[in-house]
């Protein structure tokens, strides 16, 4: 079974080809960072007009680049939702109109499901039960992952989502946007001593997150420390990052307690930084767990998450029917079989 997979949910067009027996086949992304980069964040309306200059052909280039044709097409998938109302019609409208010109059935994609499973398209995928942490620009969540399809949300961002902080406050220090992965840069020559932020609610139980307190304790010290030198940045940003990432492995480890669970996946745009991974692994290495990353390409939005989703789905003989339809929010608990 052959998978063509369009995502469209935010920033980035993605477009991929899975194989079911010989893996991704063609995996082609476009981000719109430059394009938005002047206003300092997604402008959704922008967002949905570049989705429409770029999705065809770079569904063109992912055939080219798998040597397929349309015929050699098994099913379309396309990410339905979360995300931005107008980038997500664009490619559900795409998809569904692409699966009935073609004849083959479409699956709807929920975002953070693809999220979830882009471990899988490693070598060594992780087995079920796990626990996932999604973290990324618009979700911070922990969800018990017990089979496929079965998914308990334990906790999950009250305010802001960690990477929503990182960029904020990366655009505090006057870093540019997207600022998340540059103020994880900076933060690699901050003094961890200088400064210490508070681990928000990890002092009561539960697994809920809230990250704007954390951006207000940061935007209070750049205040304080006026006018800025270079490696007072750095000592800020090292402050923050090692807080909010602390706070992510604490809030992981009391999760993996309470369920019993020894595996842990983490997925989503701030998966891919490294002082969340080597602390992450340490934690696992101590409790003797193991914890799954999908590649650095595969951490931010892009289509082959979204064809091995639909893969799984199709495979399940579910399908989209001929409406078109898109949900901007879209709980993942709402995916569940029985």
């Amino acid at each position: 079974m052959k998978i063509l997979a369009i995502e469209t949910s935010c920033d980035e067009t993605g477009v991929a080809i899975y194989d079911e027996e010989q893996g991704l086949l063609a995996n082609q992304l476009y981000s719109q960072v430059d394009l938005h980069a002047d206003y300092g964040g997604v402008v959704p309306e922008l967002a949905s007009r570049d989705h429409i200059r770029k999705t065809i052909p770079l569904i063109k280039a992912a055939l080219d680049e798998s040597g397929l044709s349309a015929s050699d097409i098994d099913g379309i998938a396309y990410t339905a939702g979360p995300g931005l109302i107008g980038a997500l019609l664009v490619g559900a409208s795409i998809g569904r109109s692409l699966a009935y010109a073609w004849n083959i059935p479409a699956i709807e994609v929920h975002h953070m499901e693809g999220h979830l499973l882009a471990p899988m398209l490693e070598d060594n995928p992780p087995a079920f039960p796990f626990i996932a942490l999604l973290v990324s620009g618009g979700h911070t969540q922990l969800i018990k992952v017990s089979q496929l399809g079965h998914y308990e949300l334990l906790g999950e961002s009250i305010d802001d989502a960690a990477g929503e902080a990182f960029d904020k406050t990366a655009k505090l220090l006057g870093l540019d946007y997207p600022g998340g992965a540059k103020l994880s840069k900076l933060a690699q020559s901050g003094d961890s001593h200088r400064f210490h932020f508070p681990r928000p609610m990890t002092d009561r139980p539960g697994l809920d997150f809230s990250f704007s307190g954390l951006k207000t304790y940061a935007a209070n010290t750049i205040q304080q420390h006026q006018p800025l030198d270079e490696q007072t940045k750095a000592d800020i940003a090292r402050a923050f990052e090692d807080a909010l990432v602390d706070t992510l492995v604490i809030k992981s480890k009391r999760a993996l307690q309470q369920t019993g669970y020894k595996r842990l996946v983490i997925a989503g745009g701030v998966s891919a930084n490294i002082t969340l991974r080597q602390q992450l692994t340490k934690m696992m290495d101590k409790i003797g767990g193991q914890v799954y990353y999908p590649r650095l390409e595969f951490c931010t939005d892009n289509g082959a998450m979204i064809a091995y989703a639909g893969m799984v789905h199709l495979k399940a003989k579910q399908s989209a029917d001929l409406s078109i339809t898109v949900r901007p929010r879209w709980p993942l608990s709402e995916l569940n079989n029985g």
